[in-house]
């Protein structure tokens, strides 16, 4: 299978979806809807919803068939009418209004809706709410239930004053209404709740006075050495940072060696019929007009029911272009647009936290603008999770570089990707260890996600920082096989750019983590502990002191040349080995963990650019460098990296 590419995918169980272009014979199908209000097991009233539809116009045929979807999904028959595209939202609750003899509402003026915390149930169950008028009575506005419409024109032809300031509307409406209500209250609930509940665990603060006290003290002390006796000195920071650089070079030998001994992991099982659970996406967009159409195209693709999948796709609300490119396409009922107040940080994170409150599945997956993922991943997840312990938490994807032909960089790229998510995470994930999750592709456990108040609007790393977070808390993350393709940059200032918001955010992480070192070492115990420091600790000096290894070897180079043949010192030798393992390790165990992880159209597209990996490791440490400067300058800005539309590789 070549890169770009999925295999087909299997027939439906349920034949989820109609066939493009179907239409109900009496209620016209326009697209763009919204979600259903009613969520649940097999409704207790199908008969009710079956004759309220047969009222509203629907052929018995129509009815028929969402029934048996309903039947097959757990749901109810309007929520599959709703998700299948044959009628649009307004002309539904159009129809529901002329029925009961209400006045309709399409567009909610959000002025006239009460702000309160209350408010955000909507967010998740749109079914009303109240609108407070300057020079009339209150009214409320209703978006009711197929199963209960007897029941409310029985009560509304009892008691006609019911009615008198009643109205109908859509979910859609009533949702929208309550995002701009409470927007204000919602946004700093947004930037500051992570901060004022678990000060501890928030980036916002980069150094504590403790922190900041300890490495005061450090840099005087190390100068106050270095005064004094200035050789000893060099040498015991030789020794500390070639030793420190080693114990990171062994995690990833160790990573190496599992990967050599590993057997080819099953095929995950395949799903079986039956209801399944509701599934949240959600995808962050900032200025990602000209990959909109990819990635709703590729969105589509997901093997779930429509009538079980929420997909949001969150802007920042004065990004006008690509709310305005996803308008253009009209999404089907199973997208919801959500808009981001142009409140700071403006951060990938702090939007997909704001969005958050909006979830009400049972699990929830991150995308990118650009990503493709594989159309079985929700499947495997799922089951995944299904098979899994309850502390099970979120799942990450392989991510798979699909673009590594178009230059060195991006081959490179695509090197590294492949060390990491299928070389050291999985050997991370099978020992229970903490795992810095990727920044897309992850699946949470919905109840956990919120539990955690979601993610850190001040970390620009937000992936590293919750996969570590959800660990120290008692919570585990894995793996799953079906990847997720998508493209990396292919110049330097694009890359340079990525790379040092990485680092910067991982720096973030590190300093938040080791705020109270001996919390975090009872909280994730020695394992972790010792992994945690290699993994992002180890890194972080590896990349900032790699051009210092090449100094190393030239003074115990030069030291040893300078000395008597029959007498080398030993401390010198000793000193150039281990520098000596630690480029050459450094490279090979690079090599061996990304090439040995691709199959063989990856190996093929990398070719010769191998070499190139000492340049791409001093690139590495040149965005690190960068990475501690932002650090100081502007910790929380976000290095934006631009997309455009994939071509097959």
């Amino acid at each position: 299978m070549r890169i770009g590419e999925y295999p087909p995918q299997g027939s439906a169980i349920c034949d989820d979806e109609p066939a493009a272009g179907g239409q109900d014979q009496t209620l016209p199908a326009h697209g763009l809807g919204s979600e259903e209000p009613w969520d649940g097991a097999e409704p207790d009233f199908p008969e009710e919803e079956a004759r309220a539809l047969a009222a509203l116009g629907f052929s018995k045929p129509l009815i028929a068939r969402m029934r048996e979807r309903a039947l097959c999904h757990g749901t109810s028959i309007e929520a599959e009418l709703l998700r299948s595209g044959e009628v649009r939202e307004e002309a539904y609750y159009g129809a529901i209004a002329r029925l009961l003899r209400l006045p309709f509402i399409d567009t909610i003026d959000a002025a006239l809706v009460q702000d309160a915390m209350t408010l955000d149930i909507q967010l998740t169950r749109p079914t009303m709410v109240r609108l407070v008028h300057r020079n009339r009575a209150p009214e409320t506005v209703i978006a009711p239930e197929a199963g209960r419409l007897a029941e409310l024109a029985a009560a509304l032809a009892t008691l006609p004053p019911l009615g008198r300031d009643l109205a109908i509307t859509t979910p859609g409406a009533i949702r929208k209404a309550v995002w701009t209500a409470g927007a204000r209250r919602r946004g700093h609930e947004t930037t500051n709740g992570l901060f004022e509940r678990h000060p501890d665990f928030s980036a916002r603060t980069v150094l504590t006075g403790s922190q900041a006290f300890f490495f005061g003290a450090l840099a005087s002390a190390t100068i106050a050495a270095f005064l004094a006796a200035p050789i000893d000195t060099l040498v015991f920071l030789h020794v500390t940072l070639s030793l420190t650089y080693l114990a990171s070079l062994m995690l990833r030998l160790t990573a190496l060696v599992v990967k050599v001994h590993r057997t080819r992991s099953a095929e995950p099982p395949a799903a079986q019929c039956g209801p399944l659970p509701r599934y949240t996406v959600m995808v962050a967009l900032y200025r990602e007009a000209p990959v909109v159409a990819q990635l709703i195209a590729s969105l589509d693709r997901l093997d779930w029911p429509r009538s079980r999948i929420d997909i949001k796709l969150v802007c920042e609300a004065d990004d006008v272009e690509t709310l305005a490119a996803i308008s253009a396409l009209t999404p089907g009922p199973h997208y919801e647009i959500i808009a981001v107040p142009p409140i700071g940080p403006r951060t990938k994170p702090k939007a997909l936290t704001y969005a958050l409150a909006s979830a009400r599945s049972e699990f929830l997956a991150i995308y990118d603008a650009e990503d493709r993922p594989h159309p079985q991943q929700l499947r495997e997840a799922h089951a995944r999770f299904r098979r899994g312990p309850p502390e099970l938490a979120c799942l990450q994807a392989p991510l798979i570089i699909a673009n590594m032909r178009q230059s060195s960089v991006s081959a490179l790229f695509s090197l590294e990707y492949s060390a990491l998510f299928r070389g050291l995470l999985p050997m991370l994930a099978e020992r229970r260890l903490p795992l810095p999750l990727g920044g897309t592709s992850n699946h949470f456990k919905t109840a956990i996600l919120k539990e955690v108040d979601g993610w850190d609007p001040f970390n620009v790393t937000e992936d590293a920082d919750m996969g570590l977070r959800l660990h120290r808390l008692g919570y585990r993350s894995g793996v799953l096989t079906r990847q997720t393709l998508e493209d990396a940059p292919i110049s330097i200032p694009v890359w340079m750019a990525q790379r040092a918001r990485w680092y910067k955010g991982w720096l973030q992480t590190w300093l938040v983590l080791m705020r109270d070192p001996t919390r975090l070492f009872r909280e994730m115990g020695l394992a972790s502990f010792l992994t945690f420091q290699l993994m992002v600790g180890g890194m972080l000096i590896s990349a900032l002191l790699h051009p210092l290894i090449f100094v190393f070897l030239w003074m115990g180079l030069s030291a040893m040349l300078d000395a008597p043949k029959d007498d080398l010192p030993l401390g010198v030798v000793s000193l150039f080995a281990i520098d000596f393992v630690n480029i050459l390790g450094s490279y090979l165990i690079f090599l061996g963990l990304g090439v040995g992880s691709m199959i063989d159209h990856e190996k093929r597209l990398l070719g010769w650019r191998w070499a190139l990996v000492p340049f791409y490791w001093l690139m590495i440490s040149a965005a690190a460098w960068r990475a501690a400067i932002e650090l100081k300058t502007k910790p929380f800005h976000w290095n934006k990296t631009p997309h455009a539309p994939s071509s097959k590789d």
